[in-house]
């Protein structure tokens, strides 16, 4: 069972800090930088498409879905998840679904 956050206030009084300043930290920590990978793992991709790892190799072998090596590791750009599907997304028929 998870324990309920602590309020910033407590927080701020447990590592004795003024409360605005650790606001203010956390609000520089959430705009510091880009955080979002640019490059995924086959494994991440394909969760993010709600497929399996197998299934996404596929598509990165025959070239449906963009891939890289670097070194020894393959990695989807990120991207590359969207353009792809996009690309599915236009393919289909959905009118001719039941």
């Amino acid at each position: 069972m998870s324990q309920p956050a602590l309020p910033i206030s407590q927080i701020a009084q447990l590592l004795d800090v003024p409360e605005d300043a650790l606001r203010t930290l956390m609000a520089e920590r959430r705009t510091a930088g880009e955080t979002t990978l640019v490059a995924l793992t086959v494994a991440e991709a394909a969760r993010r498409i709600g497929i399996g790892r197998t299934k996404l190799y596929e598509y990165v072998s025959s070239g449906e879905i963009r891939s890289v090596k670097i070194g020894s590791l393959r990695r989807i750009p990120a991207e590359a998840v969207g353009e792809f599907l996009a690309r599915r997304f236009r393919a289909s028929d959905f009118d001719a679904a039941a």
